[in-house]
């Protein structure tokens, strides 16, 4: 799949005019100003989004966000960055962010709010024992929500800024989790198999894989400084946990499969994704979304995954020319 990310970078390397794409211009705005979304509104698109979970869920969702004040929402003096989900059986979710009126913090509430939801739901129906979930699952949950908003907001706001702005939204999230995280995941597993195998790691070696491994994945396509690219793990503390880093792509790849089933209509689809929602760590991971309705044992919601990504790019080629 990496003639899609070739395409990708290509498309924005034209659209910013520049000569050479830069790893930084990946990031660069394609728009010159982003349109503002209030919180409040960014709750009320949230739930638009989600309505074919349920009004039930919806309600849930919309009463947690703004009447409960689950969301410490705006910057303030001391608050350090990122955002965050947490809580414990026999309160509600807390959700830590600081949200700026950007489409890039619409979606990063919706992520959030849907692990919000995962662990309210599996606080309501596990005893104590079963009241958590693996990292493997939750990344299903709240990617989740990103997927199902993002339809929403392409199919009801009209205007080009805005649709672009969502794109690249998407797009940002796709390039962290589904290129940058497994690149690292590869990384990761060669190191290990070269411990494994008697082999000595030092810094200019994993310098020169890593380098090799984005020189591979960037396909001439974007510029590639060997000796600042190849640092690249040593910015990520995700490296401390071992094998937690592709656990982000199998979160893009399970949610957006079980999302096309929600969106299509297909029969217990809610249903089975509710079930997900509420089965805490009662079973193994692998199972629980089998019955939810995603296999991962297989390719095909990575597939799927790339699939939806491609559309983007069909799109924002289109919105750009």
């Amino acid at each position: 799949n990496l003639p899609t990310w070739h395409r990708y970078f290509e498309i924005r390397r034209k659209a910013l005019g520049l000569e050479t794409l830069e790893p930084y211009d990946i990031w660069a705005p394609l728009v010159p100003t982003h349109p503002k979304v209030p919180f409040h509104q960014a709750v009320e698109w949230i739930a638009e989004g989600l309505l074919p979970m349920g009004r039930d869920y919806v309600g849930i969702l919309r009463n947690g966000a703004l009447e409960e004040r689950w969301v410490d929402v705006y910057p303030n003096k001391g608050k350090r960055s990122g955002a965050f989900s947490w809580g414990a059986p026999g309160t509600h979710p807390f959700i830590m962010m600081s949200y700026t009126d950007e489409v890039f913090s619409v979606s990063t509430l919706a992520h959030e709010l849907g692990h919000s939801m995962h662990s309210y739901l599996t606080w309501q129906n596990q005893p104590l024992v079963y009241a958590d979930y693996s990292l493997f699952v939750a990344e299903v949950a709240s990617n989740f929500h990103q997927a199902m908003v993002r339809d929403h907001l392409l199919k009801t706001n009209p205007d080009k800024n805005f649709r672009i702005a969502v794109i690249e939204e998407a797009m940002s999230n796709f390039y962290r989790y589904f290129f940058v995280m497994p690149t690292l995941a590869r990384f990761e597993l060669e190191t290990h198999t070269r411990v494994e195998n008697g082999q000595p790691l030092t810094a200019d070696t994993m310098i020169k894989l890593m380098a090799d491994l984005f020189t591979e994945g960037y396909g001439g396509k974007v510029n590639v400084r060997r000796e600042h690219v190849g640092m690249t793990w040593a910015r990520f503390g995700h490296l401390f946990s071992d094998y937690y880093v592709y656990a982000y792509a199998t979160g893009v790849a399970g949610a957006h499969a079980l999302a096309k089933r929600v969106l299509n209509g297909e029969p217990n689809a809610v249903e089975n994704y509710l079930g997900f929602l509420k089965a805490g760590c009662s079973d193994y991971p692998l199972d629980v979304l089998k019955r939810a309705g995603v296999d991962l044992t297989t390719p095909a919601p990575v597939d799927e995954a790339f699939a939806v990504m491609s559309d983007y790019v069909d799109r924002l080629e289109k919105l750009l020319d």
